[in-house]
């Protein structure tokens, strides 16, 4: 757990709406590599912690026989069943609104489990020691997350309309919410925590194998889509602000509009990558 901080219901509160649309997408072809890597054959369940609406699990439905999606938040648990009987797999998906920390014992045991950028949120020794008792033999546990490193970031030259002012941004949430990075009802005064091999080895887990999915794909995005963005966020999620709210997107649209007046903007998609635990 996060060194002076504790976990409660409002981290993401209200955030769910935005999620889809405002998240960059994952790399395209995260479904086959991690297919053809794990040799899935549709036939085996997958259990997806920390799930939000499901964007992961979803992405990896054709996979598997089942799918199971576990997430505290009500928001992303109902986002998650809609997006599933939209994409007409809801008859092979379940949706658990539990936190990590507590995993029903009913849920069964599993061919893999996924963290999508959720771990790091989590008491996190004694959730990958229950998931590991989840898998069956021959499991595995795989950590999923763009690529952070500098050298594999995609560029920006050649894009049709300019870059999200993301810098800009940042410092007009600090303006409204304060310095130190928001979580819930708390701060994050050190970030999120790393070390997860770590964390996995405890556990008994053996690896890694790192997977990784190249980006590069150009996005094209409308403020809205910024917008919805910077709102799918647990450090600027809507709650947050509070009264101010409708004077901090004010102030964001406007920032839009300067940095593009014909309020598009273009980036280009992360890489992804997967680290494989069995």
């Amino acid at each position: 757990m996060v060194v002076g901080w504790e976990w409660d219901e409002t981290l993401f509160e209200g955030s769910a709406g935005y999620y889809r649309r405002g998240r960059t997408p994952y790399a395209p072809g995260l479904a086959d590599v991690l297919a053809e890597a794990l040799e899935l054959d549709g036939q085996g369940r997958l259990l997806d912690v920390g799930c939000g609406p499901g964007t992961v699990a979803l992405l990896l439905a054709d996979e598997f026989r089942e799918i199971v999606g576990v997430d505290p938040d009500p928001g992303m648990i109902a986002e998650a069943r809609r997006d599933a009987a939209r994409q007409g797999v809801g008859g092979k998906a379940r949706w658990v609104r539990a936190r990590a920390e507590e995993l029903p014992a009913d849920l069964g045991t599993f061919t893999v489990a996924t963290f999508a950028q959720s771990f790091h949120w989590m008491d996190r020794d004694p959730v990958a020691a229950t998931v590991r008792g989840m898998l069956r033999p021959g499991g595995a546990l795989v950590h999923i997350s763009d690529v952070k490193t500098t050298e594999e970031e995609p560029g920006v030259e050649g894009l049709p309309y300019p870059p999200v002012p993301g810098a800009a941004m940042d410092d007009l949430v600090r303006t409204y919410l304060g310095p130190v990075r928001r979580a819930g009802r708390g701060v994050l005064v050190q970030g999120t925590p790393g070390g997860e091999a770590e964390v996995y080895g405890r556990a008994g887990f053996r690896g890694p194998q790192r997977l990784l999915v190249p980006g590069g794909q150009v996005l094209e995005r409308t403020s809205d889509d910024v917008v919805a963005g910077v709102y799918s966020m647990s450090f600027s999620a809507p709650h947050l602000f509070g009264p101010r709210r409708d004077a901090f997107e004010a102030d964001l649209r406007r920032l839009l509009r300067e940095a593009s007046p014909s309020e598009r903007f273009s980036e280009r998609g992360p890489s992804t990558e997967m680290f494989v635990w069995r």
